[in-house]
């Protein structure tokens, strides 16, 4: 299971699929949320836009990926 770390909780779903590169672009990323591929914390998860948090556990094309909030120094 991969680790990605995001820099401030929550983030919207559809964002991550984005910005880690699974999907080409935020439409991609919404389109694979919306026909149900992609599920969160072993359910399918069809909201585009659902607040993703520190723990949760998102699995696509296959993989699984843990969502981990960057430590901040200070």
């Amino acid at each position: 299971m991969r680790e990605v770390e995001i820099p401030k909780e929550p983030v919207e779903l559809y964002k991550i699929l984005k910005f880690e590169a699974l999907v080409p672009s935020g439409g991609e990323a919404k389109y694979v949320i919306s026909e149900g591929l992609v599920s969160l914390n072993a359910k399918v998860e069809t909201r585009k836009r659902k607040k993703v948090v520190s723990g949760d556990v998102i699995e696509f094309g296959g993989e699984k990926f843990r969502i981990k909030l960057e430590a901040h120094d200070g």
